[in-house]
C-alpha cells in the first residue's frame, strides 16, 4: 500500500468511529463530519427511515432516547478506491438498551443486531465524507 492509501484507509476508519460516536452520544450534529448536506441514509433493513441526512438525523433524535444505553461497535472493513470516491463496507454490531444503569442480560426492551453498513464516499476539501449509507441489518434480538 502507499502512503495515501493508508492515511486514507486511518481516516477512513476514523469517520466509521465518529459515526458510531454519533449515535451512540446523541451528537447529531457530529452527523455533519460524517455525510456530504445530500447525503441519502437508508435504514430500511432496520425497520427505520430512508432519507436526506437531515430527515436521519430527524428521526435519529426521535426514536433513540428510548434507548439511553446505545453502543455500536464497527469491525471487518472492506475499502475499494475509485479516484476520489470509496465503496466501504464495514461489519457493525449494536446494543440499545432501555437504561444506562445496570440492567439483567434478560432485561425487557434490550435490542442487539449487527450486520453491515455500505457506504459511498467522496473525498471533499474537508477529508471523507459519506454520500451514501446503506444499512443491512442480518440479525436482532429482541427482549
Amino acid at each position: 500500500m502507499r502512503e495515501r492509501e493508508i492515511a486514507d484507509r486511518l481516516e477512513i476508519g476514523e469517520l466509521l468511529a465518529r459515526y458510531a460516536y454519533a449515535v451512540d452520544t446523541g451528537d447529531w450534529e457530529r452527523l455533519d463530519l460524517v455525510f456530504t448536506p445530500d447525503a441519502v441514509i437508508d435504514y430500511t433493513s432496520a425497520g427505520g427511515i430512508r432519507g436526506t441526512r437531515d430527515e436521519a438525523r430527524r428521526w435519529l433524535a426521535e426514536v433513540l432516547p428510548t434507548w439511553p444505553g446505545r453502543q455500536h461497535l464497527i469491525g471487518a472493513m472492506s475499502v475499494r478506491f475509485d479516484g476520489d470516491e470509496a465503496a466501504v463496507t464495514a461489519s457493525f454490531t449494536d446494543t440499545l438498551s432501555p437504561s444506562r444503569d445496570m440492567v439483567a442480560a434478560d432485561a425487557a426492551g434490550l435490542i442487539r443486531g449487527g450486520g453491515w453498513y455500505h457506504h459511498r464516499l467522496v473525498r471533499t476539501m474537508y477529508g471523507w465524507r459519506s454520500r451514501e449509507l446503506i444499512e443491512e441489518q442480518t440479525w436482532r434480538t429482541v427482549q
